[in-house]
């Protein structure tokens, strides 16, 4: 397997909108899973009918996973260990972190103002999404974090970047997650919290699932913080 390097570019499948695009929203999967995983999400948001968030849904590279036998699928880091202190490797995140930076640089270049660009993550792509936002140098729209937690919370309280230090995050997590604790999340939203962001915390009757309820807050979240310009 060959090593995998921040300047890989990440596939990733793309829905456009209608009309020209003006925003954009990049969903990441988790463990396992790929692009795949996500695209047909939208049409359960409940957005506008005439919104021009353009959805980027990009696959994670393929690695040898270690709590799964060393068997080799779509992973945004390898998890040697389910104890969540040491679950994110860092060195790995950060550089799943610039691949997904490159996404969001395209979408610059295509003319999506940094306002108008939001990141959603389930699980392991939550850990990312997480991981990246605050500490990205432009301002951001907003976060969707699902059944997730935190990459050494720790460091955000010196990381994080003034553009992005009051950043507004969902945060949903199922009561009954057996993969990543409830607690997890819990943790997470208290370190968010502490280090100036707003948060929506909501909790669903389910385990390590994402609910048709919490889509559709998800899109209600989406649509206050991309809305459709007149």
């Amino acid at each position: 397997m060959s090593t995998i390097n921040a300047t890989d570019s990440l596939d990733y499948i793309e829905l456009n909108p209608e009309q020209e695009a003006d925003a954009c929203v990049i969903w990441l999967h988790g463990l396992g899973d790929s692009g795949e995983g996500f695209a047909g999400v939208p049409p359960y948001l409940g957005l506008p009918e005439e919104h021009r968030i353009r959805f980027i849904f990009p696959h994670a590279p393929e690695r040898p996973v270690t709590i799964n036998a060393g068997y080799i699928m779509r992973a945004w880091y390898d998890i040697k260990s389910l104890d969540l202190e040491g679950r994110a490797p860092l060195d790995e995140v950060l550089v799943s972190c610039e691949q997904v930076t490159h996404l969001i640089e395209q979408q610059l270049a295509k003319g999506i103002p940094s306002e108008r660009l939001l990141l959603a993550g389930f699980s392991q792509g939550g850990v990312i999404t997480l991981h990246l936002a605050p500490r990205f140098k432009k301002p951001l729209a907003g976060v969707v974090a699902l059944s997730t937690y935190l990459c050494q919370p720790e460091l955000m309280a010196t990381e994080q970047a003034p553009e992005n230090s009051t950043l507004e995050v969902f945060f949903g997590h199922g009561s009954q997650d057996d993969v990543v604790p409830y607690i997890a999340g819990q943790h997470a939203v208290e370190t968010l919290t502490q280090n100036g962001h707003k948060v929506d915390f909501q909790t669903y009757p389910v385990a390590h699932t994402v609910s048709m309820e919490e889509l559709e807050a998800v899109g209600k979240f989406i649509a206050e913080r991309l809305p459709v310009l007149s």
